[in-house]
């Protein structure tokens, strides 16, 4: 889908005045995203899970109350499926059209940790491949106008003794990874019992007009929330907190029209990233992820703040992010660009202004050389990155690292424009790139940046 109004910046930027020229009118199409991006709207019925034989003891198995109110409000027409003050225990939730899941303050789900309770298994992408595998906590599949909104707090309850204890499964990744390079056919991709792929948290899959508003997610046996294939999607004011191993706050995957405002992420992996499918199998797909804006959000402890990556291979574009503060010792990465030669596709047309990190390890990481990605010949493309008016503190390690492939596989137009970088002890990197202009410099402007 392309984007009405923003260039395609499909030409060298060969100055730091046709950058931000570029920027200015890329900026300008942003309120065209925005005016298409709406939340759902419901009829003003509620179905009180209590009333379906729900428990507020936190011992009892909720898991048919909840299937039962969602199945009423759909079949009425749509409404508000709503979780009162108390602490439920359940299975996974299957949201339907036209359906709000409405925590109330002082309402706590939680989420049963025995995989048994996640049969049977559905269709979903783990890290970037087609499966089939455990569902997700929550999750929807082909629904319309669809919530999760309130003050209330879900919970896997995930932990070292059971779902995070998964994170050693490499076997299961690397067959999985090797099924979708042979093109094994996705019904084939059988995993779930004597397997140990973690599902995810939320995900709305093939969804339209979908809202997740004000809550808090915790312990999460994976990725938070991760929308996949969906378009129009709302993420506002929500809080995430997970420590957990590859527990990424907000993962949109392979979306169209996507708005985040006003969260908070701390978490065991990247905060945001914004993916489009793994290698071999992400090309089979071939479905890009394709404008975003992100607004007003706070990110703390997490491998990246705003992520692109690694998962590449449909493409990412059009992607907006302003307004945004970083402040943590344990946040890696400030703002983070991965691919490689692997994965494929492209990262382009990114625009990021008026941020602030007060603390992270590096501000700006871009690299065409991610872990485990080296060894391929699907060439990736990472270009048209403009990062400008922004303010790193404290920063732990590096201020900025630019690291292409190779001479020949480079990192290419990418402008870092009026961003102030402060105490930083490491050296600032360039490497395998062309058209870098850092604070008005082909490649320099800080007088540490080496650029071949």
């Amino acid at each position: 889908m392309a984007l009405l109004g923003v260039p395609p910046c499909a030409n060298a930027v060969s100055s730091p005045q046709e950058s931000s020229a570029a920027a200015a009118g890329a900026w300008a199409g942003v309120p065209q995203i925005l005016a298409r991006i709406r939340p759902p709207k419901f009829p003003p019925r509620e179905f009180v899970i209590t009333r379906f034989g729900a428990k507020d003891d936190g011992v009892t198995d909720c898991t048919q109350a909840f299937a039962d109110a969602i199945e009423a409000c759909t079949a009425a027409g749509g409404g508000k499926v709503v979780v009162p003050p108390g602490t439920f225990l359940t299975g996974p939730i299957h949201l339907k059209s036209n359906v709000n899941l409405h925590a109330v303050k002082g309402a706590t789900v939680k989420f049963f940790t025995d995989p048994a309770k996640y049969l049977p298994l559905v269709l979903t992408r783990f890290e970037g491949t087609e499966v089939m595998n455990y569902s997700p906590l929550i999750y929807a599949r082909g629904q319309e106008n669809i919530a999760i909104t309130g003050e209330g707090t879900f919970d896997g309850q995930a932990d070292e003794s059971n779902w995070h204890g998964w994170k050693g499964s490499g076997a299961d990744i690397k067959t999985l990874v090797q099924m979708g390079e042979d093109g094994v056919p996705v019904s084939q991709r059988i995993f779930g019992p004597g397997h140990k792929l973690r599902p995810n948290f939320v995900q709305p899959s093939r969804c339209h007009n979908v809202l997740i508003e004000g809550v808090t997610f915790r312990n999460s046996p994976m990725w938070v929330l991760h929308p996949l294939y969906s378009v129009n999607v709302i993420v506002r004011g929500v809080t995430v907190v997970s420590r957990g191993p590859n527990t990424d706050g907000c993962d949109p995957e392979s979306c169209t029209d996507v708005w985040i405002k006003d969260c908070s992420f701390s978490d065991g992996d990247d905060c945001i990233a914004i993916k489009a499918g793994r290698d071999a199998d992400g090309r089979r797909v071939n479905a890009p992820c394709q404008n975003l804006v992100i607004q007003d959000c706070v990110f703390k402890d997490g491998h990246g703040g705003v992520t692109c990556g690694s998962e590449t291979a449909g493409g990412i574009a059009n992607v907006f992010a302003e307004n945004c503060q970083f402040d943590s010792p344990n946040l890696d990465m400030a703002l983070r660009f991965k691919t490689g030669m692997t994965r494929g596709g492209y990262i382009k047309n990114v625009f990021i202004r008026n941020c602030t990190a007060k603390t992270a390890k590096v501000g700006i990481h871009l690299t065409m050389r991610y872990s485990g990605t080296t060894a391929g010949t699907a060439t990736p493309a990472l270009n048209h990155i403009d990062i400008r008016d922004c303010t790193f503190e404290k920063l732990l390690k590096q201020p900025v690292v630019v690291e292409g492939f190779s001479d020949t596989v480079r990192i290419t137009d990418v402008t870092i424009a009026n961003c102030v970088f402060q105490n930083a002890p490491g050296l600032s990197l360039v490497t395998n790139a062309s058209r870098v202009f850092v604070n008005g410099g082909r490649g320099s402007g800080l007088a540490e940046v080496a650029a071949p």
